[in-house]
């Protein structure tokens, strides 16, 4: 379906002596999606190599070819701590998409750095919902695009998070609201000519059947939610890719065209494939620069980002079964990265095993291997029931050195062990005060903890101020505040303290 038939019939009304001429037209396209992709490589799915090899295959095809990535890229990733995502721009220009459209994630390192990787992509780039600081548009990046095929023509707007400013760090650049703009510049679409239109847009769900409910689109190509999603309700069809590129979706639309002195008459509808790159080789070009920049990867992990002037002890048995130095050190840094009233992480996150002395200047690699798990540093709105009720959890298991142990940033308590698990707390300080059950707190936590994993139950089903979808690797937050930092001296300075 992706090679363009097109068919011109003239049928001339009354044996062609007195009525115009109808023409009929057919035009396939195909959409190829792509979204919130940050790795280079996966194991058996997904990475730019595959993703490249996908896009290329079907262009090969000789049809007509939109590809379209719905946003999210240069961040979060372990490179991108280092390069603020320009490894990925080199990787996405290997096979660079047609439309373009920023995520929340591309302000993660700020509007500069923005401006710049959108620059450096061999891309068109679209936000009509983006304006700079002066409330104009931002030099480089279109509101809306319009690409003919055949004699159709197909009208674009692109429509970036809206609640960036709150998820990520885009500055001074104005964002306006995403579906109201949205309708807006798909009637402008439809005066211009437009025969189909599409929105290609970073936004959540909800959004997303907002722009589905106002029918002001033909297809709305979605990123964000990390779901593999097919919708088509016989008037609009909408759709989103799995995350990291392990599953593509391409659309295959047929738009059948007729014009007579009636007027014009455009009739559409959509084939979904979903492409598995589990089966997909990976583009040998593309794979050849993955290896490049994970060797570099490897050795930008031994660069020193700064240094601790007190010892460190990550051993199981310490970071189990009371405070330590390392943990307070973590949680500071989650603290300080969400800018949070307080933060909880669990012990079992800690995972390095080792002793550091005072004066040992600390790596990248040492903080990875302190932080293996790839968690991202959440930021959630709790009650402070929900914050008892947290640290009740943390130390109903300290016997058994859990790894559910509590490590606190920005608070302090005091709790008898002796007593049953679940009543073991017996007084918690925040900013000064005595915790109050009732009050709200913002909290720093890592996202398995968020899930309620380690028995953290509580965390759930709270609101999400920074929820998985927009936050940063946690590692790499502990490793820029240490960067900033130059040299840290967490000690055990009384945060927890346990009597028997």
């Amino acid at each position: 379906m992706t090679t363009m038939i097109r068919r011109l019939v003239a049928v001339a009304l009354a044996a062609g002596l007195s009525a115009g001429t109808a023409l009929a037209e057919t035009v396939d396209v195909t959409f190829l999606l792509i979204n919130d992709i940050y790795k280079m490589s996966g194991k058996t799915r997904g990475g730019f190599a595959r993703l490249a090899a996908v896009v290329k295959a079907e262009r090969a095809k000789g049809g007509n070819v939109l590809y379209v990535h719905a946003g999210d890229m240069i961040s979060p990733s372990l490179m991108s701590g280092f390069d603020q995502g320009a490894h990925i721009i080199d990787l996405i220009n290997t096979a660079p998409p047609d439309i373009f459209v920023p995520g929340n994630h591309e302000f993660d390192f700020g509007a500069e750095i923005f401006m710049k990787r959108m620059g450096e992509g061999k891309f068109p780039v679209l936000a009509a919902n983006l304006r700079g600081a002066d409330g104009k548009p931002v030099p480089g990046i279109e509101d809306t695009k319009m690409v003919t095929f055949g004699g159709a023509k197909i009208g674009i707007v692109g429509l970036t998070a809206d609640d960036s400013p709150e998820k990520s760090s885009p500055g001074d650049l104005q964002f306006s609201d995403t579906v109201k703009t949205g309708i807006a510049q798909a009637k402008a679409l439809k005066k211009a000519g437009a025969d189909l239109i599409v929105v290609v847009t970073h936004a959540n769900r909800t959004q997303d059947r907002a722009l589905l409910a106002s029918g002001a689109f033909d297809l709305i190509l979605t990123g964000h939610d990390h779901d593999l999603m097919l919708f088509y309700d016989g008037r609009t069809a909408m759709a989103e890719s799995k995350e990291e590129g392990e599953f593509v979706t391409a659309i295959d639309v047929t738009i059948d065209i007729k014009e007579s002195d009636r007027g014009r008459r455009v009739k559409w509808w959509p084939n979904f494939r979903v492409i598995d790159t589990a089966n997909i080789d990976p583009d040998p070009e593309t794979q050849a620069k993955i290896d490049a920049y994970e060797g570099k990867l490897s050795k930008e992990l031994d660069l020193t980002i700064g240094k601790t002037a007190t010892a460190l002890d990550s051993r199981k048995a310490s970071v189990r079964s009371g405070e330590a130095a390392i943990g307070n050190l973590v949680a500071d840094a989650m603290r300080s990265a969400v800018g949070a009233d307080v933060a909880i992480t669990n012990g079992g996150g800690i995972r390095g095993n080792r002793e550091y002395e005072p004066g040992t200047e600390l790596t990248r690699r040492d903080i990875l291997t302190e932080l293996p798990f790839g968690n991202k540093t959440l930021k959630l709105e709790v009650t402070g029931a929900a914050i008892l009720a947290a640290l009740e959890n943390g130390l109903s298991r300290v016997e058994d050195t859990s790894g559910r142990f509590p490590h606190i940033s920005g608070m302090t308590l005091k709790a008898d062990l002796s007593a049953p698990a679940g009543s073991r707390v017996k007084a918690v300080m925040i900013g000064g005060a005595a915790l109050d059950p009732a009050k709200t707190y913002t909290l720093a936590t890592n996202d398995f903890m968020a899930r309620g994993g380690d028995g953290y139950g509580m965390f759930k089903d709270v609101p999400r101020i920074l929820g998985a979808l927009d936050a940063k690797l946690m590692a790499n937050d502990v490793m820029a505040y240490i960067r900033k930092m130059g040299e840290v001296a967490p000690k055990v300075e009384g945060r927890i303290e346990m009597a028997m």
